[in-house]
């Protein structure tokens, strides 16, 4: 069965961290949420509460074959100054699948994981990314093993594109009609 590791860290925006929790065990694929924190317990950018799955260090990385990066600020610099999840996001860009949306595609900039590559990102942040790698605003990229999406407008259609990739059309098709998309 195909798993995601979904990364979060206080300051991280709520909608696109846990739609794609929700859409991808609606999808069947095994997606645990990650605190980086020191706890399980993380705070969103809009100051709620939740509890993960688990912690970084309680995680084999081994048993995943994407690490998602949710926005928000700071949430998104959380992440970037963690180097424990630097180091995932190079393995997973190198060897499995990444994922980033809203600020968090700027990491992978920061990380040099996309030249030669297209991406998008919430606008400002795109100043980081290598020329000719920006893609445009209000959409979701897939270039490979990478996927982006511009912002918590396009949590949605971000968490469904991760999931065609994942467990393909069919999954994707039953998650539509189940919330009615």
């Amino acid at each position: 069965m195909s798993a995601v590791a979904i990364l979060a860290a206080d300051g991280f925006e709520t909608i696109e961290c846990l739609t794609i929790v929700d859409v991808l065990r609606r999808g069947g694929v095994r997606a645990t949420l990650v605190s980086i924190m020191p706890t399980r317990d993380v705070i969103s950018a809009q100051q709620i509460s939740v509890s993960c799955d688990c912690t970084f260090d309680e995680v084999d990385f081994s048993e995943y074959d994407y690490v998602v990066l949710p926005g928000g600020m700071p949430g998104t610099t959380n992440l970037q100054n963690d180097g424990r999840v630097c180091d995932v996001v190079r393995e997973f860009a190198a060897t499995k699948h990444v994922a980033a949306i809203c600020a968090a595609p700027s990491i992978l900039a920061h990380l040099g994981l996309l030249e030669g590559r297209r991406a998008t990102c919430f606008p400002g942040f795109e100043l980081d990314f290598p020329e000719g790698a920006y893609a445009g605003s209000k959409t979701v990229v897939v270039d490979g093993n990478i996927i982006t999406a511009s912002a918590m407008g396009q949590a949605l259609p971000f968490a469904l594109a991760v999931l065609e990739d994942i467990a393909g059309e069919v999954a994707v098709s039953k998650v539509r009609e189940g919330i009615q998309l």
